[in-house]
């Protein structure tokens, strides 16, 4: 089975679920003066960052509930004056929206295809691992631990496999792969595959 076909047939629901856990748990350790410090991820500050994933929370809902077409409904997400209790609000909307969606309903995700659709055991597979990423993002901005299992970084390493150089750059979830060292842990590596430096501090 080739890994493309392998990612297809996998319900990754369940380890949605514990990204998202792995998210939180760094969102809560988020103090409000620290908003404004940068992320590795250029064109974010923190504020910008947290606000970008409760809009791909929201995005990835509208897909599984057949309204995800519209490229309004991925740029309104609002951290209000709690951006833990709107990041948990979002991962909850997002993984109620999940569980009710066949795994071969084709979703529409128009941040990564214009126009394009994604069977839903594949969408979910990217929603997981940005999920698993921007927990690094937010813990380096803000010198806290990320500590993702071995089930999340041995399952986010396949689908990074898969995700095409083209398409990436600014204002995107992931830049351009940049090179890991030999014998670099898995968790660098994914890291690395999906255009971060695992060194980087704020």
């Amino acid at each position: 089975m080739d890994l493309l076909t392998e990612l297809l047939t996998t319900d990754f629901r369940p380890l949605d679920r514990k990204a998202a856990d792995l998210y939180l748990s760094v969102v809560a350790q988020v103090e409000p003066d620290a908003l404004r410090l940068p992320t590795p991820c250029p064109d974010w500050t923190l504020h910008g960052l947290l606000r970008h994933q409760v809009s791909q929370d929201e995005g990835f809902a509208a897909a599984a509930r057949g309204g995800g077409a519209r490229l309004s409904e991925w740029r309104g997400g609002d951290l209000g004056d709690d951006p833990y209790a709107a990041a948990r609000a979002s991962a909850s909307l997002v993984a109620d929206a999940f569980a009710g969606v066949a795994l071969d309903a084709e979703l529409s995700l128009p941040e990564i295809r214009d126009g394009g659709a994604f069977p839903a055991s594949l969408a979910i597979s990217f929603h997981f691992v940005d999920l698993v990423v921007h927990a690094w993002d937010v813990a380096a901005s803000i010198g806290a631990a990320w500590e993702p299992s071995g089930e999340l970084v041995e399952a986010s390493l396949r689908v990074a496999a898969i995700v095409p150089e083209e398409g990436r750059g600014p204002g995107d979830s992931f830049a351009p792969s940049v090179p890991s060292s030999d014998g670099a842990e898995p968790r660098d590596r994914l890291l690395a595959l999906l255009g971060r430096d695992p060194s980087w501090r704020c």
